[in-house]
């Protein structure tokens, strides 16, 4: 009897793609919808290291330019109101604020020093939003595929109990394929899950980081405004 419940064993494909097909229509889709997460937090994550990476180089780009001694406005005119860089957006919404601040007369408008805090504040917050966009996503694909997963497993673990009931036979060869299928569930489940908060976590720190450089610029850059409206 063992050796016609093994030799039924090993005639059974428990390739990936065999588990797949072997698989009721219920763990089928929540296996397509497995991949798909894993794909879309995979784009999220590759779209974000590129973009990261790109600021970070146009911010220190950007700080050796307005750190050479280069006066502000001419700075100004050379990048424009309306620059690319990440950096240069924040520079441009202060510096374009200070300059309407300016009367005909060359005077200054009262309040000028907290119209600008407020321009660059809502030229960061901008930026923020724009580089934080897709890490929700990441969040919610890393806490819920794992439950998903799992609903897969328990599916096919109940098809594989409902199974052995018709056939009244316990023999590994019945019960072997519809636990390894719903097994499959869990583990890509985990296989979307576990890199989705491994890099949620590693981009929500990078993010907070280029954002707090960014603060510190504007905060640097409103000091030295503050100091020619106080001469």
């Amino acid at each position: 009897m063992e050796a016609e419940t093994l030799a039924l064993a090993q005639e059974i494909d428990f390739s990936l793609w065999g588990l797949y097909a072997r698989a009721t229509i219920i763990v089928k889709l929540v296996m397509w919808m497995l991949v798909i997460a894993s794909f879309w937090a995979w784009s999220i994550i590759i779209q974000k290291i590129i973009l990261y990476r790109k600021a970070r180089a146009d911010a220190a780009a950007f700080d050796r330019r307005f750190w050479s001694g280069e006066p502000l406005d001419e700075l100004f005119d050379e990048i424009g109101p309306e620059p690319s860089g990440r950096s240069e957006r924040i520079f441009a919404a202060g510096m374009m604020e200070w300059r309407r601040s300016h009367r005909n007369d060359g005077g200054l408008i009262a309040g000028a020093t907290a119209r600008i805090d407020r321009s660059m504040d809502v030229a960061i917050s901008k930026e923020t939003e724009e580089l934080q966009s897709g890490l929700q996503i990441l969040a919610t694909i890393g806490s819920t595929t794992p439950f998903i997963g799992l609903f897969g497993t328990v599916w096919g673990i109940m098809n594989a109990f409902i199974e052995i009931a018709e056939q009244q036979n316990t023999s590994l060869a019945v019960v072997a394929p519809g636990i390894a299928e719903a097994l499959l569930a869990t583990g890509l489940g985990l296989l979307a899950a576990i890199p989705a908060v491994i890099f949620y976590n590693k981009l929500s720190s990078d993010s907070d980081r280029i954002v707090g450089s960014y603060e510190a610029f504007a905060d640097e850059f409103a000091t030295i405004l503050s100091r020619q409206l106080d001469s």
